[in-house]
């Protein structure tokens, strides 16, 4: 028997009910606050994630799916949604639409190789939202105001974010000096990845696993203590704004996001849930100022998040929401002979282009079967096709849940079913 690949799911049932439903309520969040809906390749120029999240970050040494075509070129399975849509924004030349800025979100499967676990496997969902075009802090506030909401709309209450700031050119140049300073006594007992780190970027040691606990991260010093002035008044103005909205947030110095492309705000969304394990991070953003520019388009300023629908779902199921999954359907209709037949056919076509979920018999089963299979069905009305009723032109409806029947001309059942459901 032929297996899907390892760290892959197939999606279906009630788990694609609820995954269906997810995404139904994120794309309509998403037009409320007016941001639209972008798709873009599954693969890309390499470069486009090489030059973006960095050649030595962990994403790009040691997840992504590179290959080469048939052409020799060197494409690259996306591994995360921010550098596809910034190179679409540069190659379609958005940013010379007169409606600015560009807000923009996303909903594609991702994939990374790395150890599948709960909430985080090779392909998975990723939903994201990117605001390109303004540099102003009000668009931070309501990039982290759109999660924070969605995840409250959704029906999480143990939520609160994790916010913190890189600060500007200046204020990150100052921290990583300082990082380097510190980390460069005890650098030789950690792992060989911060040792790399150390001189590249050394802002992803702190995101590192195996040192975690590392007695050098224990005093690691703290990057609102190098922020310039302007970066402490853009902070504080932002935590003034997210005040205002009334988002829970706590300053977080040790969120860093040690990604290349990151600058001023950056924050988490976490799932406060002692059950819920390491997973616990539901989605994360920030201020991406540079990264246009990076992949050779004009300066642009922007801001954006991403979240992993897998571990989404994961904490809805931990925190027990009721997920609204339409189990039912309108109408079923039974039929025994070959005129009974072509009547049914005729008739689920039309109620179903009327707006109704409709079903039929396709295995020829007895009709006592087919009753059977509405109420696994959950019909709400079964139609009862009967070729002396077809000779009037009249069909029998039954109320599936009041056992109740009568006669309703053909012509009629649109109506009939529109003022009965």
């Amino acid at each position: 028997m032929i297996s899907k690949p390892k760290g892959t799911y197939d999606l279906y049932g009630q788990k694609a009910k609820q995954r269906q439903y997810l995404d139904d309520v994120l794309a309509s969040i998403c037009e409320k606050y007016n941001y639209e809906y972008i798709k873009t390749p599954v693969f890309e120029a390499s470069e486009v994630f090489h030059r973006s999240v960095g050649i030595d970050s962990d994403i790009v040494s040691k997840e992504t799916y590179d290959f080469k075509d048939r052409g020799n070129r060197n494409l690259t399975l996306r591994p995360e949604g921010t550098a596809a849509i910034v190179r679409s924004y540069i190659e379609n030349k958005m940013f010379g639409d007169p409606k600015q800025p560009k807000k923009l979100f996303y909903n594609a499967n991702m994939y990374r190789y790395e150890r599948p676990q709960a909430g985080r496997l090779r392909e998975f969902s990723q939903f994201g939202v990117e605001l390109l075009g303004s540099d102003d802090v009000f668009a931070d506030a309501e990039v982290i105001s759109l999660a924070y909401n969605i995840f409250k709309i959704l029906g999480l209450k143990n939520i609160k974010i994790n916010l913190n700031t890189l600060g500007d050119e200046e204020s990150r140049k100052n921290y990583r000096e300082a990082l380097i300073k510190h980390f460069k006594p005890h650098i030789n007992t950690m792992c060989e990845d911060c040792q790399k780190r150390l001189l590249t970027n050394p802002l992803r040691i702190l995101d590192c696993k195996v040192d975690n606990n590392h007695e050098a991260m224990q005093t690691v010093p703290n990057i609102l203590d190098y922020l310039n002035d302007e970066s402490k008044n853009r902070f504080l103005k932002l935590q003034e704004y997210l005040d205002l909205l009334e988002v829970e947030y706590e300053v977080n110095p040790g969120i860093v996001r040690g990604l290349d492309y990151y600058n001023h705000t950056v924050f988490e969304l976490e799932l406060v849930n002692e059950n819920f394990g390491r997973s616990n991070i539901l989605c994360a953003g920030g201020r991406y100022n540079n990264l246009v520019e990076k992949l050779d388009g004009p300066q642009t300023p922007a801001v954006g998040f991403a979240a992993g629908l897998e571990r989404v779902l994961l904490a809805l199921e931990e925190e027990k929401v009721n997920i609204p999954i339409n189990d039912s359907i309108d109408i079923y209709l039974g039929y025994v002979n070959e005129e009974e037949k072509e009547t049914a056919l005729y008739l689920t076509q039309e109620l179903r282009l009327n707006g109704f979920i409709c079903e039929t018999e396709y295995l020829g089963r007895s009709l006592k079967s087919q009753f059977k299979s509405a109420d696994r069905l959950n019909a709400k009305y079964i139609i009862i096709l009967n070729s002396d009723d077809l000779k009037d032109y009249q069909v029998k409806v039954k109320d599936n849940k009041t056992k109740e029947e009568q006669k309703v001309a053909i012509n009629d059942l649109v109506d009939y079913f529109d003022m009965h459901m």
